[in-house]
This record gives structure tokens, C-alpha cells and sequence, in this order.
């Protein structure tokens, strides 16, 4: 089985001092205005090929004869291709920085053919599956050291998640004045830091309502612990887990599932796509395009289940 992603990214790198590198990450996080995320991930990759290279003279010796050795060792331990991928995006745009700030005039990289990317159609709760999930956290015990409005809490996330289709990062940064209860909707910071206004159900924002009044939160995060401090996304990813255990539903389920499941269904219903990009607040048309296909996977499966001459 291949690495993925979450593999890389507990891989031990050894720090490494490099000035270019530095200035390639400072322009990344200032003029890009990129992700905490995606300087993470860049700077890992950078590092780990300059490891990898030993010995490492300077980054304009490096060949592209290099980068093919350290493709092929890559593909022979199984890493992901998504993962392949993801590292090699961080070592070209390294390069095209290199190239237009740091007067380099060679670029390996650019000559590197990699694996095309897998397409993986996104795992999608059917609408019964959500309902059951949704209604979990009043149908099992709470804690004892629980506070009492932490089923109304736990709603009120897993309500938002399926209502509006954000991301784990976008809800678990929510402030309670990026909520509008009168308009339905939040302000929701996206990647690189792109805002976007985002609808939200009668279902969600009246569970929101409640829980705010029994918690009494009137400033600050949206979504608190138990000790009153802003609910980290990690904790979140944990609710889903706990109600998970109690479900039916045979496959694991997390906030990304729920975002897939919103956009499937809403595509389903007959939402165009446009619409559904902006409220996922893509960048790219083609990446929400992944939701019709799963739309038509599902009509197909409906069609082949019920059509008595399929």
C-alpha cells in the first residue's frame, strides 16, 4: 500500500539551514499570502530532497538526472501519487521562484514526467446516513463531567458541517460574529486566506442559536470545549469518531465526508456547479467537477437497482 499524505508528513526531516529556502517561504507566506498548510508541506519537501542529495552542493548543481533517481527510489518504496505529486509541486514552484528572484537559469524539475494522479471518486453518506448521524448526539449518554449544553454544541457543528460544506480549518476558526443568524448565513476565511459568505439551513442555524443561548457564548470562538477555550480541529475530528461508534453507517466518517456529502446531494437536487464551487469556495471549476461525476456514479447505481431492463 502506498504512502499518503499524513505518511510524509510524520516522516522525521532533520532541519536544514538554507537562505534560499527561507526567502522562498517568506515569499510564499507574504506576496502568495499562502496557507500555514501548504509552507508546512513545501517546506518539507524541500528539505527532504535536499536529505535525500548527499552530497549537497548547491541548488543550481542539482540535475535533472538527480530528481529522476529521487522520483524512481520514491515510486520503489510506494509512496502515494498523491504524495509524489504534492512533493514535486513544492520543488517546482522552488524553482520558478528561483529562476524569476534568484536569476537561476535552470530549472530539472520542469523536465521531470510524473505519475498521473489517481482519480478517486469522494466517499458520500446517502441522505439517510447523515440524518442518523446528525441526530446522534442526543441519543446517547452524556458525560458526567460534561456540561449540559454539550449535545446542543455537538449538533450545531455536525448541522454546520453538512449545512454549509466548510472545512474542518474554516469551522473550527469560526468567531460568534462571523455567524448571521437574521441572513442565514457565515463568513467563512478559506484557503490563502479568501473570504466567502456561505448559506446555512434553518436546521443548522436555529441548532447554532440554541446551543449559543444554553452555552451562553455571545463573543469570541463559535465553538467552545468544556473549559471554554476555542474547540481545536483535532477535538472536532474526535466528535465525529465518538458518534461515528454508534451509527450504522459502515464507513468511517469525518467533516471532509460531509463536505463531499453536501455537494453530492445538492448537485443531486439539481444545484449547478458554479454555485456549489463558490460555497465550497473552490478555486478551480474542475475540482468541484469530481461531485458529477459521484452524481452520476449514483444514478447509475439507482438505474442498474431499479430499471427492470437494466
Amino acid at each position: 500500500m502506498g504512502k499518503n499524505e499524513d505518511d510524509s508528513k510524520g516522516e522525521q526531516v532533520p532541519p536544514v539551514s538554507d537562505l534560499l529556502l527561507e526567502s522562498f517561504l517568506e515569499y510564499l507566506s507574504i506576496e502568495k499570502n499562502s496557507s500555514e498548510r501548504t509552507l508546512i508541506n513545501y517546506e518539507h519537501a524541500i528539505v527532504r530532497f535536499r536529505t535525500w542529495k548527499t552530497p549537497f552542493q548547491t541548488w543550481d548543481a542539482v540535475s535533472a538526472d538527480d530528481f529522476r533517481d529521487y522520483l524512481f527510489e520514491m515510486m520503489k518504496d510506494e509512496w502515494g501519487r498523491a504524495t509524489v505529486r504534492l512533493h514535486f509541486a513544492a520543488l517546482r514552484s522552488f524553482y520558478k521562484y528561483l529562476n524569476r528572484r534568484q536569476n537561476f537559469t535552470v530549472n530539472p524539475v520542469a523536465e521531470i514526467q510524473l505519475p498521473k494522479a489517481e482519480k478517486k471518486l469522494p466517499v458520500v453518506l446517502t441522505q439517510k446516513q447523515v440524518v442518523e448521524l446528525l441526530e446522534m448526539p442526543f441519543k446517547i449518554e452524556v458525560p458526567k463531567q460534561a456540561p449540559d449544553w454539550m449535545p446542543y454544541r455537538d449538533a450545531a457543528i455536525l448541522e454546520l458541517f453538512y449545512s454549509s460544506g466548510i472545512r474542518l480549518a474554516e469551522l473550527a476558526g469560526l468567531q460568534v460574529r462571523d455567524f448571521d443568524l437574521h441572513n442565514e448565513c457565515i463568513r467563512v476565511m478559506g484557503k490563502g486566506s479568501k473570504e466567502r459568505f456561505c448559506p446555512v439551513g434553518t436546521p443548522a442555524a436555529e441548532a447554532i442559536h440554541e446551543y449559543r443561548q444554553r452555552a451562553r457564548v455571545v463573543e469570541g470562538p463559535l465553538f467552545i470545549s468544556k473549559l471554554r477555550k476555542r474547540m481545536t480541529p483535532r477535538a472536532i475530528s474526535n466528535l465525529f469518531k465518538k458518534y461515528h461508534e454508534h451509527t450504522s453507517i459502515p464507513v468511517n466518517v469525518s467533516p471532509h465526508k460531509l463536505r463531499h456529502s453536501f455537494a453530492t446531494h445538492l448537485l443531486d437536487c439539481g444545484a449547478d456547479l458554479r454555485s456549489v464551487q463558490a460555497m465550497l469556495g473552490h478555486a478551480s471549476l474542475s475540482t468541484t467537477q469530481i461531485y458529477t461525476h459521484v452524481s452520476v456514479a449514483r444514478m447509475k447505481e439507482v438505474y442498474h437497482e431499479t430499471h427492470p431492463r437494466a
